[in-house]
């Protein structure tokens, strides 16, 4: 990547989730120029932070058939085999599961990791804890989707809030046909994204690995 599309990255314009945020910023610049100055420094730099956080850059999916892509940026932090959500119907085998754990500096817009049908949707309360812990899986609040395939197999990715995080945004429905790639909803202010793989198939990346949400190929379909 060149020095030109790190500059761009980090310039992107802000997911539509962080708006009212840098709005907010602005007008206290705005008022701290008319009435204190120590507000417009402040109202300066939480603007600032907002535009790198909510940044929502655009992302090149690898085209490729039967490829599973990353559903967020950030380190691998788990690979091991786990039982998805029991609220999401996709029985009590365990199959693979890839934890992403995206810190303040990532990227924290999600991406649909493969083509197909959203055929659940369940959102979950429960705990703030770190989410670059394992038990985070589980104890934290999160919002779980199914996805079926056009194979008729389903993977699921689920949203995590973490300690700071306490906010989960999805714009899916249930029943809308996704394609890989496509953005689907952000976590906000640092996450956790959990990818159960179809029965059978093997991840492709490690712990201590780096994803790009959108890009990263996490795992290939065999037929």
């Amino acid at each position: 990547m060149s020095l030109v599309d790190d500059i761009g990255h980090v310039l992107s314009p802000p997911h539509p989730t962080g708006r009212p945020f840098v709005l907010g910023g602005l007008i206290a610049v705005m008022l701290g120029l008319a009435v204190a100055p120590w507000l417009a420094w402040l109202g300066l730099l939480f603007t600032l932070f907002c535009l790198f956080f909510f940044r929502d850059p655009e992302r090149v999916p690898p085209g490729r058939p039967g490829a599973v892509i990353a559903p967020a940026d950030g380190r691998v932090v788990s690979v091991t085999p786990a039982v998805p959500p029991a609220e999401l119907g996709l029985g009590a085998m365990p199959r693979w599961r890839v934890s992403t754990f995206l810190s303040l500096i990532n990227v924290h817009v999600n991406r649909v990791p493969a083509d197909g049908i959203i055929t659940r949707i369940a959102y979950r309360h429960g705990s703030f804890l770190s989410a670059s812990l394992d038990k985070a899986s589980n104890a934290n609040e999160r919002n779980a989707v199914a996805l079926r395939l056009s194979d008729g197999r389903e993977i699921a990715v689920v949203q995590i809030a973490g300690l700071i995080a306490r906010r989960i945004v999805c714009d899916l429905r249930e029943g809308d046909a996704v394609h890989a790639g496509q953005r689907f909803g952000i976590i906000r202010f640092g996450s956790r994204a959990d990818l159960y793989l179809p029965e059978g198939v093997r991840p492709l990346v490690a712990v201590g690995q780096t994803m790009i949400g959108g890009e990263t190929v996490i795992a290939e379909l065999t037929p």
